[in-house]
């Protein structure tokens, strides 16, 4: 099994605090020291497998590109696709040489977002061509140094796809991670229990959506009959053959490999 949790450092922990803080990832970007920056990466993961635990939901690759954005503010690690891509795939490194697998997040980006996703669903209006300018860059620079796991956003970007949220979007996980990006590994969701989606969808059909949209795994955080709804309607929708079973499979070989 994957045992997960969310442990960035700073704001963002789940450890006991009997345990030294690790520090926020905007001060790691202000060392900017690659040496440290990796060693950061290296004590979570061995916190985290000394616990039991090996899967992280860490690093942000979000760039804070919106200084009245406090859902990412000091979760990031700077202002410059440049410190957000060194940093972040370092920190990356030091997390997996500890054998526990990071999770990079929040594609496309969060970082030039108003609105908390865990209240409601954020909205931006940035086109393709802008997000290559910035959003994207650490996400690539990431997927061309192995990253295994990318984290989906809830975020509506009303120029790609004004209908669906980006952890719900086929145009956005197949459009542009897939296809653009090149990315193989496994896609998983934010946690579909945050307002983004649980003030706008009913749990079970966004699951089944997003499924359908290309994401591997669905997050599902909190309450049991959260969890029991996605997977009833999931197991329905295949069944009904809305989700192939060859689709399910290639899944599965994918979080397996």
């Amino acid at each position: 099994l994957f045992i997960g949790v969310d442990e960035e450092g700073g704001r963002v922990s789940r450890f006991p605090k009997e345990l030294t803080k690790i520090p926020k990832a905007r001060d790691i970007g202000l060392v900017d020291d690659e040496k440290f920056s990796y060693k950061i990466g290296n004590i979570l993961g061995e916190r985290l497998s000394a616990l039991g635990i090996n899967i992280d939901f860490a690093p942000v690759l979000d760039i804070h590109s919106n200084l009245k954005n406090t859902v990412i503010g000091d979760r990031a690690y700077g202002t410059t696709t440049e410190i957000v891509s060194k940093h972040g795939i370092l920190v990356m490194d030091g997390i997996m040489d500890s054998n526990v697998i990071p999770v990079v997040k929040h594609f496309p980006g969060h970082g030039d977002t108003y609105m908390d996703s865990h209240i409601d669903l954020p909205v931006v209006n940035k086109t393709i061509d802008e997000l290559e300018e910035l959003e994207l860059i650490p996400f690539e620079n990431a997927i061309k140094n192995g990253a295994d796991v990318v984290m989906m956003g809830h975020i509506l970007l009303t120029n790609i796809d004004e209908e669906y949220p980006a952890s719900l979007s086929k145009k956005i996980i197949n459009g542009i991670l897939r296809e653009k990006l090149k990315f193989n590994g496994v896609v998983v969701t934010d946690d579909m229990t945050m307002g983004a989606i649980a003030q706008n969808y009913d749990i079970g059909d966004a699951s089944v959506r997003s499924l359908k949209a290309g994401s591997d795994i669905v997050l599902v955080c909190f309450d049991y009959e959260n969890q029991i709804i996605a997977l009833n309607d999931i197991m329905k929708a295949v069944n009904n053959n809305d989700i192939s079973q060859d689709e399910i499979d290639k899944k599965v070989y994918r979080i397996l490999k």
